[in-house]
């Protein structure tokens, strides 16, 4: 009995290279889907309307970053049902009377919404605003002022079911 041998020789046809091409443009979905969800799920970067002049008031910024930090003042935040209150302590728990208080609220690298509110004086030494603050993540910059000395302060604050915690 003679044994019967099939020419198995390759052919590269039309539906290889449908598998092909579904293969490579497969990978480079996944990988933008995955990149873009790791870029939406961390750090949400810094928003500047001018990247030289920011550059060119960074040591400035730095001195009074340093002069703040070497006062020892540290505020007090809070926010729950729709209040944002604020607070300021020196390095020995005495409460800062300020002259003027206000804060920028807005979402992280989406500048174009945000609004600047003033709070005011609840009682001694504590001030705040009413907001209505959807769910989320919020960056607040507050800014106070007691006798001629300025204060900064930035965070995240993220809302859950109406209350905020701070970052």
């Amino acid at each position: 009995m003679a044994m019967m041998t099939k020419n198995t020789e390759f052919r590269f046809t039309g539906w290889h290279m449908l598998a092909c091409m579904f293969a490579f443009f497969g990978v480079i979905i996944v990988v933008n889907f995955t990149m873009a969800s790791m870029a939406s799920s961390s750090w949400t970067g810094l928003v500047v309307k001018n990247s030289y002049v920011a550059s060119q008031k960074f040591n400035a910024e730095l001195a009074l970053a340093e002069a703040q930090q070497a006062r020892g003042w540290h505020s007090e935040v809070a926010f729950s049902e729709g209040k944002l209150t604020f607070g300021l302590v020196d390095k020995d728990g005495e409460i800062i009377v300020l002259d003027q208080v206000s804060v920028v609220v807005g979402r992280p690298a989406f500048e174009q919404l945000d609004q600047r509110v003033s709070l005011a004086a609840e009682q001694v030494g504590q001030y705040a605003t009413a907001l209505d603050l959807a769910e989320g993540d919020w960056a607040l910059k507050f800014e106070a002022r007691a006798e001629g000395i300025a204060y900064r302060r930035d965070l995240r604050l993220f809302v859950s079911g109406g209350t905020g915690l701070v970052q």
